[in-house]
């Protein structure tokens, strides 16, 4: 059985309603739903959102001692947020980024991300099941080592 942590930053609260062209109709209830209908018998998931950098630090660096491995869909502070980049590198636990639209076919500044450098590898475009592949790949990753 494997511990993660799911976390989702900025805005992701408001999934359902917002920019439904990019983000679907699904709530993040609904994502956390699917997740834990596929993994959440064989696997303690744990999710957490906040809007606040500060706070999702501070569970990142709570998270370190019980999780195997951490998926993030941070939001906007993918593009900016070097104290996530940073709260990642220090806990040293595998992590994979997640995003529902593909940030790749979207503005220009989306397509960077400063979080990827520090996680195992990034999942866009996918909508919600993108979580589903995001706790696969990580779940992956966790049976190798």
């Amino acid at each position: 059985m494997a511990r993660i942590h799911i976390f989702n930053g900025p805005n992701l609260n408001l999934l359902g309603s917002r920019e439904t062209q990019f983000y679907g109709t699904a709530t993040l209830a609904d994502i956390e739903e699917r997740v834990r209908a596929r993994f959440g018998v064989q696997h303690d998931l744990r999710f957490f959102q906040s809007n606040v950098e500060g706070f999702l630090v501070d569970e990142l660096h709570a998270t370190r001692h019980w999780a195997e491995g951490i998926v993030i869909n941070p939001g906007a502070y993918t593009h900016y947020s070097y104290a996530l980049h940073d709260a990642i590198k220090a806990i040293s636990l595998p992590t994979v980024e997640v995003h529902l639209s593909n940030i790749h076919a979207r503005d220009s500044f989306r397509h960077t991300s400063v979080l990827v450098p520090a996680c195992l590898g990034q999942i866009s475009g996918f909508g919600g099941y993108g979580y589903v592949l995001a706790v696969s790949a990580l779940l992956h990753h966790l049976e190798r080592d």
